[in-house]
């Protein structure tokens, strides 16, 4: 009775013996972290920082009069400005790898976005009107990707996979197999080559999408039921959660969020053509499982997605000083996407275990 009462907060409970005082706090006492636990909370930060310094020291070595132009404020700013449009296309990415899916499709759309506003931006046409082209044009492909994931159940790999060689097509067809350019674009011009307060505005834009996605999936509900359909789905349709719904909006948001990235790309060239964004989306892909998201979905975060664009664009910046040639980039983005897959692979493993 008195162990009871004890339960129910009524009595003090009985003073353990002395002898148990060892086992008790072991057995109360903190855990010790492990490198899951390390990854968990810090994710790919250290390597980031890692591979910042490594470029230094290889860049200064490797240069004829011994000094690094590679980590100075002007190539610090460059490397976020590279790294920008694939981090908006990531953002939108991420909404997508939460729901257990996938996008092939973000570079193509980006690249029907792009030769669509140009064409809007002529003079002959409605260069006013060509911004929000971008982002209608996305947004629609995007729907396009949702309603057949969502609404009739197709595979996400197959559907993107066919959106992404169809919209390649209709790109080219669009700009007619040439480079639509246009030197004058005052509606947007400021995009691409503009800044504010000294800071480009493809960074302040990249940013933007960063804390609009931040909020989404941390501060709303509509975050919560994409966690919870790539967790799930099952289970979140029994809870009354709109799996289609939750669906259909992560792959418009992705298609909207690579209309943005089309308007920052044609901006900064004054141009757009059917080969925009070629490749696009395996960088994207790389930042968010880098990141720390998984491939079987509800897992991840946005700010771990920027520690992985910005791994992405170390490495392309990093090169490009080093003298190598854009084939050697290639190999070594493979590299960092098969990485990228072993690392989701070995926290897969790790959580099943734990």
């Amino acid at each position: 009775m008195n162990q009871l009462f004890a339960r129910l907060g009524l009595i003090r409970a009985a003073v353990p013996d002395a002898a148990a005082l060892p086992a008790i706090a072991q057995e109360n006492a903190m855990p010790s972290l492990t490198v899951r636990d390390v990854f968990n909370k810090v994710g790919m930060l250290p390597v980031l920082i890692l591979m910042y310094i490594a470029f230094y020291f290889l860049t200064r070595y490797f240069s004829e009069d011994g000094v690094s132009n590679f980590m100075t404020m002007a190539n610090s700013m460059n490397i976020l400005r590279q790294t920008s449009i694939n981090l908006v296309l990531a953002c939108g990415m991420t909404f997508v790898i939460l729901t257990a899916g996938i996008d092939l499709s973000v570079g193509s759309v980006l690249a029907v976005a792009a030769v669509l506003g140009m064409m809007a931006s002529l003079p002959e046409h409605f260069p006013y009107l060509a911004l929000p082209v971008f982002l209608i044009a996305g947004l629609l492909m995007g729907m396009l990707n949702g309603v057949m994931v969502a609404g009739f159940k197709i595979n996400p790999f197959v559907v993107t996979l066919g959106t992404m060689t169809a919209l390649r097509g209709a790109a080219y067809l669009f700009a007619d197999g040439t480079t639509i350019l246009n030197r004058d674009i005052p509606s947007f011009e400021w995009l691409g080559n503009g800044d504010f307060l000294g800071i480009p505005w493809l960074i302040w834009i990249a940013a933007a999408v960063v804390l609009i996605s931040w909020f989404i999936l941390r501060h709303t509900v509509l975050g919560l039921h994409l966690y919870a359909v790539g967790g799930n789905p099952q289970a979140a349709r029994l809870t009354g959660i709109k799996v289609g719904a939750v669906l259909m909006f992560a792959y418009s948001i992705s298609g909207l969020f690579a209309g943005v990235g089309g308007a920052m790309s044609a901006s900064r060239l004054y141009g757009a053509n059917g080969n925009w964004g070629s490749g696009y989306e395996l960088d994207a892909i790389a930042a968010v499982v880098l990141g720390g998201t998984s491939l079987m979905g509800g897992v991840g975060t946005i700010w771990g997605t920027v520690i992985g664009a910005l791994i992405i664009g170390v490495l392309n910046n990093g090169l490009t000083i080093l003298g190598l040639s854009s084939f050697w980039q290639y190999v070594a983005k493979g590299i960092v996407i098969v990485l990228a897959v072993m690392l989701d692979k070995w926290r897969q493993q790790q959580a099943t275990t734990n």
